[in-house]
């Protein structure tokens, strides 16, 4: 339990759980009480979380595809490279991240005006949700979400797909049974995560112009679904 997997695992979870329980709780109690309503604190409040836990879990997911292109491909290393003060750090880095950049999203977010229609198509506060409904300029918003989301988002996911090419190039130079096997036990689920959470995200954000059921959709499977999945996955 003390081997780095375990330890970036424990975060993970905990972001899981946390992700789901920033939305999901408010949904039920919407669906219970048919009151489709949230006070403006809760609704920055109920921003904020969702952008820290969601993008923990980013780079969390960039953080162990690292350490299993660590364990595949410089095994014997592993114990050096991935040492207690490397893994503390990583995570740490991540959390540190995740937090900025939700405070900085929300600051930019609570100097904006609200006026007349504030209508959500949506179960939960999302930030390009919230933006279309405020009636000043966000065009620093967008900026910033462009920017600073885009290298946010493509980090991880250029460390992801980084660790996978160089695992598979490793196996596919000397390919056996036992190789592909030990590599299909050790990332197979990891890649399944990460399909499934990338995959919404880019169906959500990238892919799509307005907002409708599609979308809706695919927010509830990166924010409820995955993180129920993955620890059953991994």
């Amino acid at each position: 339990l003390h081997q780095p997997m375990f330890h970036f695992l424990s975060h993970l979870a905990f972001s899981d759980i946390s992700l789901s329980s920033v939305t999901v709780p408010k949904m039920l109690m919407n669906m219970q009480t048919q009151e489709q309503s949230i006070p403006y604190v809760d609704c920055i409040s109920q921003l904020y979380f969702f952008i820290v836990f969601a993008t923990l879990d980013n780079f969390l997911l960039a953080v162990m595809a690292y350490d299993r292109y660590v364990a595949i491909c410089h095994p014997l290393h592993y114990t050096t490279i991935m040492r207690e003060g490397l893994c503390a750090l990583l995570v740490a880095g991540s959390w540190i991240i995740s937090c900025g950049t939700a405070l900085l999203h929300t600051i930019l977010l609570v100097q904006l005006s609200f006026c007349a229609n504030n209508v959500i198509n949506h179960f939960f506060c999302d930030l390009t949700v919230l933006l279309k409904l405020s009636c000043s300029d966000i065009s620093l918003n967008e900026l910033v979400t462009f920017t600073e989301g885009g290298m946010l988002s493509s980090l991880p996911l250029a460390i992801v797909l980084g660790s996978y090419i160089r695992i598979g190039t490793i196996i596919l130079k000397a390919p056996s049974t036992k190789r592909l096997l030990k590599a299909f036990s050790t990332c197979g689920s990891h890649l399944l995560v990460v399909s499934l959470f990338y995959g919404t995200l880019v169906g959500v954000y990238l892919l799509s112009s307005s907002w409708d059921s599609k979308d809706i959709i695919a927010s509830i499977m990166y924010t409820i679904v995955t993180p129920m999945l993955n620890p059953i996955i991994l």
